[in-house]
């Protein structure tokens, strides 16, 4: 058996509930061989799942998205990195959860990023869910060495709004093993960086911009697209996914020369899940919420894809769940578990979700393993 879940946001690591599980599982059928293999999309969680499955943890302090130090780490596999920008300079990193939709930076991103260059790493990951910022990836670039200047030869401040100002772009400085490594982004969106479908527009209310900032960084990060575009002779701001991440699509795919690909895929393939996969009679996947989300690139699904290919069937664990089981079929998942099935009261599931997962994997290993 395969376990092989995703975390349950603002509860438990995916690690956690793995482990819950497989002991819910054991205590039922003590001989039954499981595998953990705790999985991410690319967004906050990308960390864990990459230290569960053997890249050994190195530790970093690095800019949060208004520049107070963060501690934080990367994960390191022989000469691959995995980056996970959501623990550097996300969301969850703002100052008391206040939101900076003006002034946040992906710089804290830049900064892991040269620190694994910096360590001879050749292949970097990069999980850039849970962004704070929509700067264009500008922070992430000036930690690489890039200078972004006004008319007057004066460095921008940080954040997308001072990018209205910006009239040029020195990559002269830019990190010198840049050019011979291979960079692959986690992105499932497909937003361009500007317009009605950008970076501004779609994510950055959820970032605490105002309509009257929308439009300001709009027409900021238009402002570098164009100053980008002139210093490399290329302009990939229409590009699928430029828009991800407040822009850090854009400054990744145009100066890194970085490659997208869907999250989940990207991590299962990391974390050697098809390997994994081989011999298994079941998977156990999930994640905390099973809703209409989850079926657009999240990773219960995308476990539930991979698993197919092998005629391997798969259930999946929840906190709550608000897809009816005839959907999950649809994606191949042949039944779900919640929390809230045995626990009515959500605030209890979330905050001590472990007896009751080993609750499901109890369930799960009598309707699955068939004890004697």
């Amino acid at each position: 058996m395969l376990l092989a879940p995703d975390k349950f946001k603002g509860s438990m690591p995916a690690s956690g509930v793995a482990h819950a599980l497989g002991r819910g599982i054991r205590s039922v059928v003590p001989d039954t061989e499981v595998v953990a293999l705790p999985v991410a999309d690319g967004g906050d969680g990308t960390l864990d799942a990459a230290l569960a499955a053997g890249f050994e943890r190195v530790p970093a302090t690095v800019s949060g998205p208004t520049g107070e130090p963060v501690a934080t780490a990367w994960a390191r596999q022989g000469r691959t990195a995995v980056v996970e920008m959501a623990d550097a300079c996300g969301l969850a990193r703002l100052p008391g959860g206040v939101p900076a939709p003006l002034g946040a930076s992906s710089r804290g991103l830049g900064e892991l990023l040269a620190a694994a260059l910096d360590a001879g790493c050749e292949e970097v990951v990069v999980g850039i869910g849970g962004s704070a910022s929509t700067d264009g990836g500008a922070g992430m670039l000036e930690a690489l060495g890039v200078r972004l200047l006004d008319a007057e030869g004066r460095v921008l401040p940080p954040g997308g709004e001072a990018l209205s100002t910006v009239a040029r772009a020195d990559l002269s400085g830019l990190h010198p093993r840049v050019g011979a490594a291979r960079f692959v982004i986690a992105c499932d969106v497909d937003n361009p960086l500007l317009g009605d479908a950008g970076a501004a527009t779609v994510y950055g209310p959820q970032k605490g911009a105002t309509p009257a900032d929308v439009e300001l960084l709009d027409s900021a990060l238009g402002r570098f697209a164009e100053v980008v575009a002139a210093e490399l002779g290329r302009d990939l701001r229409d590009q699928p996914g430029a828009g991800a991440a407040g822009g850090v699509g854009f400054a990744a795919v145009s100066v890194l020369g970085a490659r997208l690909r869907p999250g989940i895929d990207l991590m299962l393939d990391l974390l050697g899940f098809d390997e994994a996969l081989a011999g298994s009679t079941l998977v156990v996947t999930g994640e905390g919420s099973l809703d209409e989300q989850s079926l657009h690139g999240k990773a219960p699904v995308g476990v539930a894809r991979r698993a197919r290919r092998a005629a391997v069937p798969v259930v999946a664990v929840c906190g709550r769940r608000s897809l009816d089981e005839s959907v999950l079929r649809s994606v191949h998942i042949a039944s779900s578990y919640a929390l809230l099935d045995l626990e009515p009261d959500a605030q209890r599931c979330i905050d001590d979700p472990e007896p009751l997962l080993t609750r499901l994997g109890e369930q799960i290993a009598r309707a699955y393993l068939h004890p004697c």
